[in-house]
């Protein structure tokens, strides 16, 4: 390989000048000749070099969000591009560890005499919850691949369950709008049920562990208009916050200590959690806002733990490692986020430096049932109604690629931990599994005998679970 001169100095006409940018568009260092039989291998080593990495990371290299998967010289050529022109290239940071494509069945466990409407694994992948319309929330054993308690108290259908990110404490939410925690190790419920909500609850999210340990608050949001912050130790609501005008469809508590609402009254708004206070409002759907997504939110679902099954002895302990491992996955970058619109339409918002999206991401035909952020926070995707999964830019929001496959409208999606693959639920009674970087199905996974409501991938990588109209949990390994 050639030298790689910067500066003013020109260098035969076999090489490019080339400018490395961070996915934000920050560039690393001054613009670079390198010679056209560079590659990957080559500017991963440069990278490295840049960045004085002590260990060596994998890189992937985009420009104009393809993937380069060639030398640069080959890659000018068959894209006609001017050498004259100074080539943007965006590195990004890929998982050291690698997650296996889950692609059989390996149990299957009747227990719900009705549909199951939400799956969960517990931060620490140990532990598994299903919520279903049969009015009860179920733990299974994942050792021995068995039911493991049946939690009854709803009197409706348990529409939503949330673990705590320390993993201590789950809580489900019910049609009726009452909320029920649960203790985890014995299957009995913590204390008498929370009411408060008038109307069905919509989404649970807990406050994060970096913020505070052990979990003590989450915040709750209702079809009847308003979102609680609850106290589990004080067993109370301690905070309403009260402001849209309609329906709050979603809600989540963001990594900075802020919560995020939206409502079917077309606004997101943004409250502080000492005292409630309305922050900020943002405005740009013209319709019903119905999902929320945070750039952070895998990484805020699983606190301390990660792929390497470690465990922790204090709660001050969980704390530091969830923090630590915020502040890599954040990469002094804003937290993002994405709301999706009864209109087809999501917006990109940064609501930390602005009131105004970053951009509108335009391309569904039908309703977009759930938006997720990949655990690195560079891939965003979409399930929707139109049958077709999208995968975005999570940085710019630029449209990446349509998965299509699927024959009925696609309810939800799950990410591996190494964000290298995405699985997808959906009415025509499949799983599947598509593969980002190569843009394509990886896995079909038939089986169920209906509708697939719910799927989840263990945090550990390990396994994944669905749960849908026939009644039937079925967990999946590699």
């Amino acid at each position: 390989m050639e030298t790689v001169a910067s500066g003013g100095e020109m260098i035969s006409n076999n090489s490019v000048m080339c400018l490395l940018t961070n996915p934000e568009g920050e560039p690393l260092g001054a613009p670079l000749y390198l010679p056209q039989n560079a590659g990957p291998l080559q500017l991963q080593q440069l990278v490295n070099k840049l960045h004085q990495n002590e260990e060596k990371l994998p890189y992937a290299f985009y420009i104009s969000d393809q993937e380069l998967v060639m030398q640069l010289g080959e890659y000018l050529q068959k894209n006609k591009v001017s050498v004259e022109k100074v080539l943007r290239i965006v590195y990004q940071a890929q998982a050291i560890f690698r997650i296996r494509p889950v692609n059989r069945c390996s149990a299957t466990i009747a227990g719900h005499t009705e549909a199951v409407l939400s799956v969960a694994f517990s931060p620490d992948s140990r532990n598994l919850a299903s919520g279903s319309g049969d009015t009860t929330v179920r733990l299974w054993d994942l050792n021995t691949q068995t039911p493991l308690f049946t939690c009854s108290g709803h009197k409706n259908w348990v529409l939503c369950i949330a673990w705590s990110p320390d993993g201590k404490h789950l809580v489900s939410g019910s049609k009726s709008g009452e909320l029920l925690l649960w203790d985890p190790q014995t299957g009995k419920q913590s204390g008498n049920p929370l009411i408060g909500h008038k109307k069905w609850i919509t989404a649970i999210s807990w406050e994060p562990v970096h913020l505070q340990a052990p979990c003590r608050r989450f915040v709750s949001s209702s079809k009847d208009g308003d979102a609680r912050i609850w106290d589990i130790s004080l067993r109370r609501c301690t905070i309403s916050l009260t402001g849209h005008t309609l329906a709050v469809t979603c809600v989540k508590w963001g990594g900075d200590g802020v919560i995020y609402t939206s409502s079917q009254d077309c606004t997101i708004k943004v409250w502080e959690t000492s005292q409630g206070k309305l922050i900020r409002e943002l405005k740009g759907h013209g319709h019903w806002v119905n999902s929320l997504a945070l750039s952070t939110e895998y990484t805020l679902r699983t606190g301390a733990f990660d792929h390497t099954g470690k465990t922790y002895s204090s709660a001050e302990e969980m704390k530091e490692a969830a923090l630590k491992k915020y502040t890599k996955m954040k990469n002094n970058a804003p937290e993002r986020l994405v709301s999706g619109s009864d209109d087809f339409t999501m917006i990109l918002w940064e609501p930390a430096s602005s009131k105004q999206p970053k951009a509108r991401l335009t391309g569904h035909q039908q309703l977009v049932n759930h938006v997720y952020f990949s655990p690195d926070g560079q891939w965003l995707a979409s399930a929707s109604f139109d049958k077709s999964v999208k995968l975005w830019n999570g940085v710019t929001g630029k449209f990446i690629a349509s998965f299509r496959g699927h024959v009925g409208p696609v309810y939800q999606i799950s990410w591996s931990a190494d964000s290298r693959l995405l699985l997808s639920g959906s009415k025509d009674s499949t799983l599947k599994v598509w593969d980002i970087r190569a843009q394509k199905l990886k896995q079909d996974l038939p089986g169920h005998a209906d509708e697939v409501f719910a799927v989840d991938w263990s945090p550990d990588g390990e396994k994944v679970a669905s749960g849908g109209k026939d009644r039937l949990l079925k967990l999946w390994m590699g």
